[in-house]
């Protein structure tokens, strides 16, 4: 039986502590992934409704200044907000049904562009075939293969039914006509838990501005003397955060797509009120912003254009647009509010991606910033503000 000195004792208590501490934050942190993770459609609804309350704010304070009481306001500016999401469903649905009606001739393009691609591929096939050696090519004696169609002759040829035999009667199997409703069904079922948490949105957003005092109060309640004093700048901090930060980008989208919307006017592509503000606004998204953009313009523009030379200015265009946007405006409209580092902010949308997809991507800097701003005014984690800031 091994005896410890005192002096050993005291030099492994601390140890065993320290470890024991070690392994209960690994624990709790992997428990709070977890957490992040199964739940993240409660809580991208209950933080999408909070930024969305921290900007609504200020028209609510407005519009209280006219004698209004602040339920009325809330209710007023929410309204308003849904009235303008309402305003662009509706544009984008006019324009979105003249493309329905025009499918057919993207479909007619893309197979012609299809076919015209294979035909120079086979071309190119044939070229190298005439150069590399004759041991490397067929026989000669090898019966030459029979001249074949174009390949839109051929697509339509294996899409013909079988020549029916003679003296056979075709015999038609009884196939019924599947219920729209059990289309539509399977088709939103997929979506139904997504939908129902959106659905929720609007009335979190409306009580939360209605209830900011009461919510305030009772938030600032739960801390007293100097811990108050904190709680209270960072909840100015995440709310001037959040309304800094969405007001940049929505400034940058705009502008991205003003011009866009005018350079697409001007190469006459069809659609341009529709793919201009899509493609301007789907260039600020985080490190996927240049092709997501270039997607747009590129699919309106081939019932127009047939030649490379006209896609390769539209490319360069959006390019160029997205260059200027992200490493111009964007760090004085955007960058110089959230005072985050490229490299916390490659983290975060790396973390916050893969836990949330596509909702993280949009999710990450917000929630990066509203972190940094409780650091920077918390005693004792002020060293993690500093590691996430510029």
């Amino acid at each position: 039986m091994e005896i410890l000195s005192p002096l050993e004792s005291s030099i492994r208590e601390p140890k065993a502590a320290g470890a024991r501490s070690v392994s209960l934050r690994i624990i709790a942190l992997a428990m709070l992934i977890a957490l992040l993770y199964y739940g993240q459609l409660f809580l991208i609804t209950m933080l999408s409704s909070v930024i969305i309350a921290f900007i609504l704010e200020p028209f609510v304070i407005l519009i209280m200044k006219l004698r209004f009481s602040r339920g009325f306001a809330s209710f007023l500016a929410c309204s308003i907000a849904l009235l303008g999401v309402y305003l662009l469903a509706l544009a984008a649905f006019t324009q979105i049904s003249q493309l329905v009606e025009d499918l057919p001739q993207y479909s007619l393009k893309m197979n012609a562009l299809v076919d015209r691609v294979s035909d120079r591929v086979e071309g190119i096939e044939r070229s190298i075939a005439q150069v590399l050696p004759r041991r490397l090519q067929e026989p000669a004696t090898a019966a030459a293969p029979a001249p074949q169609p174009p390949n839109s002759v051929r697509r339509r040829r294996a899409n013909e039914p079988p020549p029916a035999m003679p003296g056979v009667q075709e015999v038609r199997l009884y196939q019924p006509r599947p219920n729209i409703l059990v289309l539509l069904y399977s088709s939103l079922s997929n979506y139904y838990s997504s939908l129902l948490m959106f659905s929720f949105v609007p009335f979190l957003v409306y009580f939360m501005l209605s209830w900011r005092d009461h919510m305030r109060r009772a938030y600032l309640g739960m801390f007293h003397g100097e811990s108050k004093e904190v709680a209270t700048r960072s909840w100015h901090a995440i709310a001037g955060m959040a309304r800094a930060y969405m007001a940049g980008n929505f400034l940058l989208g705009m502008v991205l797509a003003l011009f866009s919307t005018i350079f697409f006017i001007l190469v006459q592509l069809p659609y341009p009120f529709l793919i201009g503000p899509l493609s301007g606004f789907l260039s600020i998204v985080p490190y996927l912003g240049l092709p997501m953009a270039l997607l747009p313009p590129v699919l309106a523009a081939l019932p127009v254009y047939s030649n490379l030379g006209a896609y390769l200015i539209i490319a360069s265009t959006v390019g160029f647009l997205h260059l200027v946007g992200l490493n111009l405006l964007y760090p004085k409209m955007v960058g110089s509010r959230v005072h985050l580092n490229p490299l916390a902010v490659t983290v975060a949308l790396m973390f916050w991606g893969l836990l949330w997809g596509g909702a993280g991507l949009v999710l990450a800097i917000p929630i990066t910033a509203g972190m940094k701003a409780v650091f920077d005014n918390v005693s004792g984690l002020e060293v993690y503000g500093r590691l996430l800031g510029d």
